[in-house]
């Protein structure tokens, strides 16, 4: 079950300034790389998730996926495997284009980036290696608590030309850990569309990086236009092993429904 209100209550924005002194532009463009470096790998990338979807006046649904990705091609598959009407959907984002599969009808169509995953409040961009320095310049908002936790408060807008869900996105990154706690996500009319809160983070050894990349174990999103609306994901196993060489082709999605 999903409790907002729970949620906001550990992760509750206060207006307060924390000590620490204010980041220069360059702390804050070092700060977005960093969080960018943390969840990056290098190589392959496999975790097994459970998505809990909650819709006004619909009966809960549980889905379970594999995620893979390629991070040194910009590869991702999302390939679903519960329930058993879900299993074989899934989708594939190669040269930069986010394509989805029915097994139901065989056919392939492509998406652009606001594609609700699965229907639910998800988006590529949450399974997907965090490219924040990539798309989006950031600006400092000040230093602040949220909940018990002292945090870098930080404006994101996307740069010219490239494709995103959001233009504007809000972050607050703890300053002890340097992991996010909370973002915001706003339509270019400033109107607010959705609010996520990534209450706890892990990190695994990757060989490939020699070094530790950290994941969001719990994620959890909230549909600010449909207020009833939430998604939790559930990240249960992550594998940094590498995967087949010809795997992030629509022949072996397709090859998994059959």
């Amino acid at each position: 079950m999903i409790h907002r209100t729970l949620v906001a209550a550990a992760l509750a924005l206060l207006p307060a300034l924390a000590a620490a002194a204010p980041l220069s532009p360059e702390e804050v463009k070092n700060l977005v790389a960093a969080l960018d470096d943390r969840q990056r790998n290098g190589g392959d990338y496999r975790a097994l998730m459970y998505l809990e979807q909650k819709e006004k006046d619909k009966s809960d649904v549980v889905r379970e996926a594999m995620v893979y990705r390629r991070d040194g091609d910009d590869k991702l598959m999302i390939l679903f495997t519960k329930p058993k009407g879900e299993a074989g959907k899934g989708y594939l984002r190669m040269d930069k284009n986010l394509w989805s599969y029915d097994p139901g009808t065989g056919k392939w169509e492509r998406r652009t980036e606001r594609e609700r995953i699965a229907g639910t409040d998800s988006r590529r961009q949450d399974f997907d290696e965090s490219r924040l320095a990539d798309e989006y310049d950031a600006t400092y908002d000040g230093g602040s608590t949220l909940g018990k936790f002292k945090v870098h408060a930080l404006t994101l807008k996307a740069k010219e030309g490239v494709d995103v869900a959001y233009p504007v996105v809000k972050l607050w990154v703890d300053q002890e850990s340097g992991n996010i706690l909370k973002r915001q996500e706003f339509a270019l009319s400033g109107r607010l569309m959705r609010t996520a809160y990534y209450p706890r983070w892990k990190k695994v050894f990757s060989e490939t990086k020699k070094a530790d990349v950290w994941f969001p174990e719990e994620m959890r999103f909230f549909d600010e236009v449909e207020k009833a609306n939430s998604t939790v994901i559930l990240t249960k196993t992550v594998d940094l092993r590498p995967l087949e060489a010809n795997q992030f082709t629509k022949a072996w999605v397709e090859s998994k429904s059959r």
